[in-house]
């Protein structure tokens, strides 16, 4: 088979009505428009609802803002960390527990007790946090964050038009 014996398949192509051509044919006279007004006219612009005031004027906008450099954390408690008995916290070792989700930002905050020292690995604790594991023994570890710049959040795509 060559190009130019390419055809569409029998009876899929139909011929487009020929209208407006004379009285001679179907589609003559007013050409399948009804008589008179603006439509028959051929002068109605996308989303004209007759002078009444448009749909897409009619409805609510979007309103408020969305920090596009907000951080989102995952947060761990202490009574998390208590109950999982490990020695050294981190953001891989509470994924491997099934805590927290693969890349998560960590952040350790102070709800619960510790009651023995444990190094923990985090990307931000809460002041109270950060006095309970210093207080129980433990050490504190800040992660640095994965980006130098804070990227934009997802979820813009409507603020960004």
């Amino acid at each position: 088979m060559k190009v130019h014996d390419l055809q569409p398949a029998p009876g899929s192509k139909k011929r487009a009505k020929r209208v407006g051509r004379g009285i001679g044919g179907k589609g003559g006279k007013t050409a399948g428009r009804g008589s008179k007004g603006q439509r028959a006219r051929n002068t109605v612009r996308v989303g004209f609802e007759g002078g009444q005031m448009p749909l897409h004027q009619r409805i609510p906008k979007l309103k408020g803002f969305k920090n596009p450099f907000r951080v989102e954390y995952q947060a761990v408690n202490l009574d998390t960390i208590q109950e999982c008995g490990l020695d050294e916290v981190s953001p891989e070792a509470l994924h491997a527990q099934g805590l927290v989700g693969k890349k998560s930002l960590i952040k350790v905050l102070g709800r619960g007790e510790l009651s023995r020292a444990v190094t923990v690995k985090a990307h931000a604790f809460s002041a109270s946090a950060e006095g309970a594991i210093t207080a129980a023994g433990g050490t504190i570890e800040k992660l640095p964050l994965p980006f130098a710049v804070r990227p934009a959040a997802s979820g813009n795509a409507l603020m960004n038009r």
